[in-house]
């Protein structure tokens, strides 16, 4: 490298000093990267005993544990291993950004920890958009999925304007049909086009 070259360096580095110094930036300084912590655009939906919010990080070994071993998803065959969990929960993430609605992270208040998730979710070969929940390992019998996906229906209705949800319940899911009977939903026995095994169930709007 010739003298000239070094001296060509010098200045466009001292020349890129000057104009950070009178941008207020100090090149010397590094800038700590910290976590996002809102990851979606999800608002905090309240209930008597529960909290609604967006995802975050911390939530994602609870989802991970509920997707790879949780009694109620082997005995619908459906487990995962952990990276497809990892993925779930970052498509879950663009979900919200894509649609500005997905699966909120339920929150029992008196306990502050994480109890299941309740949300809206519309896949790109979904015919309409789906009202869907399910619980964490012991939170099951409590009414936490009734009153969340309330909730959410509200919501749903208020904000975004919805006319109607669905859901899509394995026939065999006789804990999900109950919820879905308490919410008002009716099912004519019609089977989901894009999953076979489940019953398209029909949430009225009117009484929100």
């Amino acid at each position: 490298m010739t003298n000239a070259a070094v001296n060509l360096n010098g200045f466009f580095q001292f020349s890129a000093t000057v104009r950070y110094t009178e941008l207020g930036w100090n090149p010397s300084l590094r800038t700590e990267r910290r976590p996002m912590r809102n990851l979606s655009t999800a608002p905090v939906l309240t209930t008597q005993r529960l909290v609604l919010r967006g995802p975050e990080r911390d939530d994602l070994s609870g989802f991970t544990r509920f997707m790879t071993s949780a009694p109620s998803m082997e005995a619908q065959g459906e487990t995962v291993t952990a990276e497809q969990a990892w993925f779930g929960f970052l498509t879950g993430i663009g979900h919200w950004h894509w649609h500005g609605f997905g699966f909120f992270t339920v929150v029992e208040q008196q306990t502050g920890h994480p109890v299941g998730r309740v949300g809206l979710i519309k896949h790109s070969n979904w015919p309409d958009v789906e009202l869907a929940w399910h619980l964490f390992e012991g939170a099951e019998g409590k009414g936490f999925a009734t009153e969340a996906a309330m909730a959410v229906k509200k919501w749903a209705c208020e904000d975004l304007g919805l006319d109607r949800l669905y859901s899509y319940i394995d026939w065999e899911n006789t804990r999900s049909q109950a919820v879905a009977k308490r919410l008002g939903a009716v099912t004519d026995g019609t089977r989901a086009p894009h999953e076979p095994e489940a019953e398209v169930w029909v949430h009225s709007m009117e009484s929100h």
